[in-house]
C-alpha cells in the first residue's frame, strides 16, 4: 500500500539521508531508527508532505502520493505536544476533527479521552495537564481520526510504563484491521515484529 522510493534529504549543505527505499503492505509497521540528529524527523516530514525531498518517490495504493487521496488516509502526529494550552482535552480532540473535516461527537471523544486515561480531566484546560496526560491528548486522536497510515514520531516520549504498554495496544490493534505504521523510538517497542529502518 505504501511505497517509498530513493528519497533523498538536504538541510543547508548537510545531507542527512540518501536513496531511502522502503515498501510497508497492510499490518506492517516500520521502526525508523538513528542517532539524534539523522533525519528520522526530517524523513517523516517528507512522508506526509510537510517538507519536499531533494528526490524520490512516494507511493500509496499504487498511485503517486501527490494524485492520490494520500493526506485523507493518513495521521501525523508530531514530537511536541501539538495541542491548544487553552482549550480543554475534549475541545482539543473535536478542533482537530474540524480541521480535518471529520465528523466527531462528543460521546466518542469523551470514549476516547478515558481509553487514553484522561477520566476526570476532560474539562480541564490542557495547561493545568503534565507533558504525560498533554500527549495522552494528542494520541487520543488515533481513536477519532480514521486514518490507514499512523505516522508518530517519538509517540512514546513522556509516557509512563501504563501509557506506554496502551499505546503498543493501540498500534497493535491498528496493524490487526490492516493499518499501516511508520514511527520513530529511541526506547523498545511494546509491539509484534516489524521491518527497520536504520539512518
Amino acid at each position: 500500500m505504501l511505497k517509498v522510493s530513493g528519497l533523498t534529504c538536504s538541510r543547508g549543505e548537510r545531507q542527512l539521508f540518501a536513496d531511502v527505499s522502503f515498501s510497508l503492505a497492510a499490518g506492517e509497521w516500520l521502526h525508523v531508527q538513528g542517532e539524534n540528529g539523522a533525519g528520522k524527523t526530517s524523513l517523516l516530514r517528507l512522508l506526509v508532505g510537510l517538507s519536499p525531498a531533494d528526490a524520490g518517490e512516494i507511493y500509496w495504493r499504487g498511485v503517486a502520493a501527490s494524485e492520490a487521496d494520500f493526506h485523507r488516509d493518513l495521521l501525523y502526529l508530531g514530537h511536541h505536544a501539538a495541542v491548544k494550552d487553552d482549550l480543554t482535552p475534549l475541545e482539543n480532540l473535536c478542533l482537530s476533527a474540524a480541521l480535518d473535516g471529520i465528523p466527531l461527537d462528543e460521546k466518542a471523544a469523551l470514549a476516547a479521552l478515558v481509553r487514553l486515561g484522561l477520566r476526570g480531566r476532560e474539562a480541564l484546560p490542557v495547561r493545568v495537564l503534565s507533558a504525560g496526560q498533554k500527549r495522552r491528548v494528542l494520541l487520543a486522536r488515533l481513536l477519532t481520526r480514521p486514518a490507514a497510515l499512523w505516522v508518530l514520531d517519538e509517540a512514546f516520549n513522556a509516557l509512563d510504563s501504563g501509557a506506554v504498554q496502551l499505546l503498543g495496544e493501540l498500534i497493535g490493534e491498528h496493524l490487526a484491521k490492516g493499518g499501516l505504521a511508520v514511527l520513530t523510538s529511541h526506547q523498545p517497542l511494546p509491539l509484534p515484529a516489524g521491518k527497520r529502518l536504520m539512518l
